[in-house]
């Protein structure tokens, strides 16, 4: 096969599709990978204790209430293949990352999906399906909308799956870009709750390279989910435990993305707004745009313009453009060319 030069590369393009950092990584983490250059010839602890040691400081709990593993998109299949009661389908709401029902699908369980309450996950309806299903996933903050749940919200929904006793899994990969007191499925991890949260190093710790996630639970679950990952024992590589527990350590870092992040969202929607387009509220590193043909604009700000972004439509959720928080450069040459190509049309 012959190489067409030039045909870009993703990554010469404006890359505002993925939730990608633009403020790189911690440099500790970046020094850790290149201490563990020299051992890469050694397999990485399948047990990957020293991280789950830092996690159990870092949140308070118990070691075993903590599992590592190849991003949070491995977790997600993990929780579909070994949690609840496997011959009931699994319930997500509808219009949200695909990942849920992808797994649930490809394993044989089948999928239920609750109506949004607009750009929200509806907690009242989710609530009265989970006890017929055999597991939950509900994405706070929402992907792709970037709204979250209320701390009553929340409660309602772990108090459904404490009741008829169908786990419940809250993938928060974006959680650390909303304000401090921003309520958290942790919080809900008490008496026995079958409550999961999966978070991620790729967001706001800049690690999307490295693939790394975990959860947090109970430590029955929890113990049920590592047995899972144990088929794969290898699966979170040397240098990507090594950048976590780095990471993890380096507040001042994590600090200033998260107030980098605040800031450029702020001047991002105001120049939203001064050029005439409507957006949904968010409290994450990205805004998704009402645009109304948005696979349309998809496709013609990646050919004639360069610039990635994600149709919402894919999630189910047409209508929008989920545009990732770049430099400013980037954002400024993505409201130019989409002035063009809707130009007329707002």
């Amino acid at each position: 096969m012959t190489y067409n030069a030039s045909v870009p590369s993703a990554d010469s393009l404006v890359r505002l599709h993925l939730s990608e950092s633009p403020f790189g990584t911690s440099p500790a983490a970046v020094a850790a990978v290149t201490g563990e250059l020299e051992r890469i010839n050694r397999y990485p602890s399948p047990e990957r204790e020293g991280l789950v040691r830092r996690l159990s400081e870092h949140w308070e709990v118990a070691p075993e209430q903590i599992a590592v593993a190849n991003g949070s998109d491995e977790l997600v299949l993990a929780t579909a293949l070994t949690l609840g009661d496997r011959d009931r389908p699994g319930l997500v709401s509808a219009g949200t990352f695909p990942g849920y029902p992808a797994a649930l699908e490809r394993i044989g369980r089948g999928v239920v999906r609750v109506p949004l309450d607009g750009p929200r996950v509806d907690p009242a309806a989710f609530a009265e399906r989970l006890p017929e299903c055999g597991i939950g996933y509900v994405c706070n903050p929402h992907n792709p909308c970037g709204t979250t749940l209320p701390g009553p919200a929340l409660e309602a929904l772990a108090a459904a799956a404490r009741d008829s006793g169908t786990p419940l899994v809250f993938d928060e990969a974006y959680h650390e870009f909303g304000p401090a007191d921003q309520p958290q499925a942790r919080s809900l991890l008490r008496d026995g709750t079958p409550v999961l949260a999966l978070r991620t190093f790729s967001k706001a710790y800049g690690l999307a390279a490295l693939r790394i996630g975990y959860a947090l639970g109970p430590a029955e679950l929890i113990a049920e989910v590592r047995r899972t990952l144990t088929v794969l024992p290898f699966s979170v590589n040397r240098a990507a435990q090594a950048a976590a527990v780095a990471a993890l350590a380096d507040r001042e870092f994590l600090d200033r993305v998260r107030r980098e992040t605040a800031r450029r969202r702020g001047w991002f929607c105001a120049e939203l707004d001064r050029r005439g387009y409507r957006w949904l509220p968010s409290v994450t590193n990205f805004v998704a745009v009402a645009v109304a043909d948005s696979g349309k604009a998809q496709d013609a700000l990646a050919r004639d313009h360069g610039i990635l972004v994600r149709d919402t439509g894919v999630f189910g959720f047409p209508g929008h453009l989920r545009v990732s928080l770049g430099t400013e450069e980037e954002l400024l040459a993505f409201l130019d060319a989409l002035d063009h190509i809707t130009a007329g049309t707002r």
